[in-house]
């Protein structure tokens, strides 16, 4: 396990230090917590001052490290976790869904696609290369995968790109299966004609189209998220509002996209010929899977995918996202300079104040409330303040007029919330 802390010095510098890799002997909460700790009494650092905690990747969803961040928020009441903006959603939801057995058969064969279409192109004179370069271009399946590992695994490929691609391959399947065709019919190098073949078994199958559909269903409703949560400062705010959207996107698809789905793979199975199962026959799993899949309908079995990804989606947004992250960074957001400190709320800042007992008494809550008033009088009647468009650059003044405590938080959080650090 890695460990890293972020900080504020005594001149109001941010300051960024990883601190070391420790072996964790038990991946349960306990001994995760044990393990930091353990750490943090080694290097003098005292885990009673921590004032926020956030861990990366899609093991937030999972136990282990949901409840790590119940244990140390026990402990200390103001270890908040806050998710981090400088972080892929997208990259994260995707591989959540990879950990799905049957989505990841689905993503293996996804990735190969453009090293099989590529690594022909560069070989073979005949094969069609603005064809092929366009089918890789559009996929970004170079980038999807490792290249080397047998277990490829997803990569973090820029705002957008697994939805992209998913929408792309679905507009260019017939395109794809026909280079493919060429490369297995003509090609002169067997372990490009082997693996055409079998991508093309792969490809010309219910599963696939079913999986690929669904992923570009639930990719889709969180799509916009993404796209804003990679807006820093400015996009906080409606970022937050595009959390609830895509929850309720995600329960709309869970409650009542199921039939819609199916219809539109069993339409897109029409053209390219494959067979569509009929779904009250018993499903006939392969290999040593029969037991796990014996008297189940196909129905059944399409539905427990389509369940099963959906929940892990929501479940992730939901422990990402708590309804304490989202109101602490609504509560930062209200520091943004842009048009003359417009999103200024006083209320709000108190309230950020209010997350964090131990550094405001009563009195000192009493005392900000004038400090605040004082505040947004004079940076918006200071000049060096109008050039300023983002929460970067206004610790200065903060630091004259707000209660030092305070300042230390806010430049803290513009930090871990990827907002650069505050000068």
């Amino acid at each position: 396990m890695a460990v890293a802390v972020l900080y504020v010095d005594k001149r109001g510098q941010v300051i960024e230090r990883f601190l070391g890799i420790e072996q964790v002997t038990c991946v349960g909460a306990l001994s995760r917590k044990t393990t930091v700790e353990g750490l943090c009494c080694r290097l003098g650092l005292r885990t009673d001052k921590l004032r926020g905690q956030g861990y990366g990747f899609a093991d937030n969803v999972k136990s282990k490290l949901n409840g790590l961040k119940k244990l140390m928020l026990n402990e200390n009441l103001c270890a908040h976790y806050v998710p981090s903006f400088a972080y892929k959603l997208q990259s994260t939801l995707f591989e959540l869904a990879w950990s799905h057995s049957e989505i990841g058969m689905f993503f293996l064969s996804f990735n190969k696609i453009g090293k099989v279409v590529g690594a022909s192109c560069k070989h073979q004179d005949f094969l069609r290369e603005k064809q092929a370069a366009k089918i890789v271009e559009a996929l970004n399946v170079g980038e999807l995968a490792s290249g080397q590992s047998s277990n490829p695994k997803p990569a973090d490929t820029g705002c957008g790109s697994h939805y992209s691609a998913l929408v792309n391959l679905i507009g260019m399947f017939a395109e794809v299966i026909d280079d493919l065709e060429l490369i297995f019919e003509e090609g002169s190098r067997m372990d490009d004609r082997v693996g055409a073949d079998n991508l093309l078994d792969a490809m010309l199958t219910f599963d696939f189209i079913f999986c690929l559909h669904l992923m570009k269903t639930v990719l889709g409703a969180t799509n916009e998220l993404s796209l804003a949560s990679e807006m820093k400062d400015e996009g906080i705010v409606s970022a937050m509002d595009l959390v609830q959207v895509s929850k309720g996107r995600l329960h709309m698809i869970r409650e009542t996209g199921w039939t819609s789905l199916l219809e539109d793979v069993t339409s897109f199975c029409i053209k390219p010929e494959i067979k569509v199962p009929d779904m009250d026959d018993m499903f006939i799993a392969k290999g040593w899977r029969k037991r796990e899949y014996q008297d189940m309908m196909y129905l059944l079995y399409y539905q427990e995918i389509f369940y099963a990804v959906i929940d892990l989606q929501i479940q992730e947004l939901i422990v990402r996202f708590t309804d304490s992250s989202i109101e602490m960074l609504l509560c930062v957001a209200c520091l943004n300079p842009s048009n003359w400190f417009s999103m200024f709320d006083k209320e709000k800042l108190i309230r950020l104040a209010e997350f964090y007992p131990k550094e405001f008494s009563p009195k000192e809550l009493m005392l900000l409330r004038d400090q605040l008033d004082a505040y947004i009088l004079d940076v918006r009647s200071s000049y060096g303040f109008l050039r300023l468009n983002t929460i970067m650059g206004s610790g200065l003044v903060l630091g004259f007029l707000l209660a030092a405590p305070l300042v230390l938080l806010l430049q803290t959080c513009a930090k871990s919330l990827g907002l650069g650090t505050a000068k």
